[in-house]
């Protein structure tokens, strides 16, 4: 049932960045490009996301434990070091030269390009550098 619902959650999830426009790297890098032809149309996706993830959250939190679960999974570290910082560089650096974060990468895979392709070796090698280092 577990493994049913992280897939029916990763579905929707695709669904929605599909519905919203983040498959499409031209427009993602159209979104980043504030000093050129800027496209501010990707704000409404994620001004949606913050509004529904706030509110979700707040819900959540009241049950108090999770449907399938015997407890909530968040992250407990507050700090920011080097290797989270760096990350952060990479993810951003990545996100603007390829126009694909990677949920979206992922939820274009039906639709493989070079482009893509090469995106989501690099984001395999960082997570497999990033385990080493």
């Amino acid at each position: 049932m577990k493994t049913l619902m992280g897939y029916l959650a990763g579905l929707l999830f695709g669904l929605g960045l599909a519905i919203g426009g983040m498959t499409d790297p031209a427009r993602v890098i159209g979104f980043l490009d504030i000093a050129g032809d800027w496209d501010p149309t990707l704000i409404f996706v994620f001004g949606g996301a913050v509004v529904t993830t706030f509110i979700g959250y707040r819900l959540v939190w009241k049950r108090g434990t999770p449907w399938l679960g015997s407890r909530f999974a968040l992250p407990t570290r507050r700090d920011l070091d080097a290797r989270l910082l760096g990350g952060a560089a990479l993810f951003g650096i990545g996100w603007g030269l390829s126009g694909y974060c990677p949920g979206p990468a992922v939820a274009s895979i039906a639709d493989l390009s070079v482009p893509l392709t090469a995106m989501l070796v690099a984001m395999a090698g960082g997570w497999w550098l990033a385990r080493r280092v």
